[in-house]
C-alpha cells in the first residue's frame, strides 16, 4: 500500500528543484477595466492571440483553423457547470450564501447529483458568522411540486463547512440546484449572475454535471465552428475533469513549494485512452484549456503510479502535486507505456472508465508530455494557471500578457483567447 506523506514530499521537492520559484515573479498589473464582465455576443468572435516561437500575431477565434494543421487532435473537457451558489435566509432575514464545492467524503459526484432526499457537501459559507445552529429553509416549485429545502451545518473545517441538505419530493439534487442555485461566476467578476450566464458560462459541448467553474477556453467554440473544424480533418476527443473552486485560489505563499494544490477528479473512457495512444506522435495534440492540459499530464503520471503500485485494489488512484518532481528518472517512461498501464488497470476491473484524483501542480520547470500547443484564456496574476502557462512559454509569457494588455484584449474567464505553440 502506498502512503503519501505531504511534509516529506515538500522537503524533498525543496531540495530537488533547480531553484526556488517565487510567485511574485509571476505577477503582472491587471487593471479592473481589462477584466471581461460579460462575454461577447458571438462566442467565436473573441480575439485570438497566437504565440509561436517568440512571434505574436492576432486574429479572431473563428479563424483558429488558420493556425492549426489538419491532423490536429483537440482534447475537450466536457464537464458541465452546476448552479452551485444557493441563498438562504435566517428567521432574522440575514442572508446566508452556500457555495457547493464537492461531496463530503469524496463521494462520486455523479451519484451525489442524482441523489434524492438528502446529501452532504463541502461548502463555502457567505456571512458565516451570522449562522450558528439554526436550520435554514427555502421553498421552490419543481415540476408543479412545492419542495422544501433544508440546510444544516454539521462541521466547520479549516477552509469550508460541511452542510447537510435535505428536501421532500422525488427530485434529485441536480434538480434542486437547477431550481434554486445561481451560476457560480468567478470572484473577480463583480456582478450578480443573470439568465444569460446559465447559457454563456457553459461550453456548447458540456455533458457531465460537476464543475463549479467553467473550462473557459472552451467557451469560444460554437457548433458551426466545430463542424467546420471536423470538415477540415480535425478530430475531437473528450475527457472529463470537474473544475473545483480551488482553481481561483491565489498562491499566498512566497514560494510555490509552500502552496497546497487543490484536488480535482478526472474521468476518461477506455476508448479515450486507446485513441490518445494511437494519436500520440501521429497527430498534433492540442488540449482546449488548462483543465484538459492538466488532465493529460496527470494521466501520464497516474499510469506510472499504477505500474509501481499494482495492489491498489478498488481505491481511486490519486496523483500528489509533487510526484513528478521527486525522481527525474521517471520522465524516461514512454508515454504509450503509461497509457497502456491505465488501459490494463481498466481491463483488470472490467471497467470502461478510469476515474482518478489529481493535485498535480505544473510549475515553470515542468516539461509537457502530450501537448503540441494549448488553447487557453488569459489568467490571473500569481495563479497556478499562470505557472502552467510559463511551463510552455518560459519567460516570454510576460511578452504575451504585455501584448494582450496593450492591444485591448479582454482578460480572464469571459475574455479573449490565445493559442500557445510549444517548441
Amino acid at each position: 500500500m502506498y502512503f503519501f506523506n505531504y511534509n516529506y514530499f515538500c522537503r524533498q521537492i525543496m531540495t530537488k528543484m533547480i531553484r526556488k520559484i517565487k510567485i511574485e515573479d509571476y505577477n503582472y498589473p491587471l487593471p479592473e477595466e481589462k477584466i471581461a464582465l460579460y462575454p461577447l455576443p458571438e462566442r467565436d468572435m473573441s480575439k485570438l492571440l497566437v504565440a509561436d516561437n517568440g512571434h505574436i500575431t492576432e486574429s479572431v477565434f473563428r479563424k483558429i483553423s488558420d493556425f492549426l494543421p489538419p491532423n490536429t487532435l483537440l482534447i475537450f473537457n466536457d464537464t458541465k457547470v452546476v448552479k452551485a451558489r444557493m441563498v438562504f435566509y435566517k428567521t432574522t432575514n440575514a442572508k446566508i450564501e452556500l457555495f457547493c464545492l464537492e461531496p463530503y467524503g469524496k463521494g462520486d459526484i455523479t451519484l451525489e447529483m442524482a441523489a434524492k432526499n438528502n446529501v452532504r457537501w463541502k461548502c463555502l459559507v457567505g456571512n458565516s458568522r451570522r449562522w450558528k445552529d439554526e436550520q435554514l429553509t427555502t421553498e421552490v416549485n419543481i415540476n408543479g411540486l412545492s419542495i422544501s429545502i433544508k440546510a444544516k451545518r454539521v462541521e466547520i473545517l479549516s477552509d469550508c463547512s460541511v452542510i447537510d441538505f435535505s428536501w421532500n419530493g422525488n427530485v434529485s439534487f441536480a434538480e434542486i440546484l437547477d431550481a434554486v442555485g445561481k451560476v457560480p461566476l468567478p470572484p473577480y467578476i463583480h456582478r450578480e449572475s443573470d439568465k444569460s450566464d446559465a447559457i454563456r458560462y457553459q461550453t456548447v459541448y458540456a455533458k457531465y454535471q460537476g464543475s463549479v467553474a467553467a473550462p473557459t477556453a472552451g467557451l469560444h467554440f460554437t457548433e458551426p465552428l466545430m463542424r467546420s473544424l471536423e470538415k477540415s480533418g480535425m478530430e475531437f476527443l473528450p475527457l472529463t475533469l470537474h473544475v473545483g473552486a480551488g482553481t481561483f485560489k491565489p498562491v499566498s505563499s512566497e514560494f510555490i513549494t509552500d502552496h497546497a494544490m487543490h484536488e480535482e477528479r478526472i474521468v476518461v473512457s477506455q476508448q479515450f485512452i486507446d485513441r490518445l495512444s494511437d494519436c500520440y506522435g501521429e497527430k498534433y495534440i492540442v488540449p482546449v484549456g488548462t483543465t484538459s492540459c492538466r488532465s493529460l499530464e496527470s494521466l501520464y503520471w497516474l499510469g506510472l503510479k499504477l505500474m509501481e503500485n499494482t495492489d491498489m485494489n478498488d481505491q481511486i488512484p490519486h496523483l500528489e502535486q509533487w510526484y513528478p518532481y521527486l525522481d527525474t528518472t521517471k520522465t524516461n517512461l514512454p508515454v504509450k507505456d503509461a497509457l497502456a498501464s491505465i488501459s490494463n488497470y481498466m481491463k483488470k476491473r472490467n471497467s470502461n472508465s478510469f476515474e482518478a484524483a489529481t493535485s498535480l501542480m505544473i510549475t515553470p520547470d515542468y516539461k509537457m508530455k502530450f501537448p503540441d500547443a494549448l488553447i487557453t484564456n488569459f489568467h490571473q496574476p500569481k495563479s497556478t494557471l499562470l505557472l502552467l502557462i510559463s511551463s510552455i512559454l518560459g519567460d516570454t509569457w510576460k511578452d504575451v500578457y504585455r501584448y494582450a494588455l496593450e492591444h485591448d484584449f479582454r482578460l480572464l474567464s469571459y475574455g479573449d483567447s490565445c493559442l500557445l505553440k510549444i517548441d
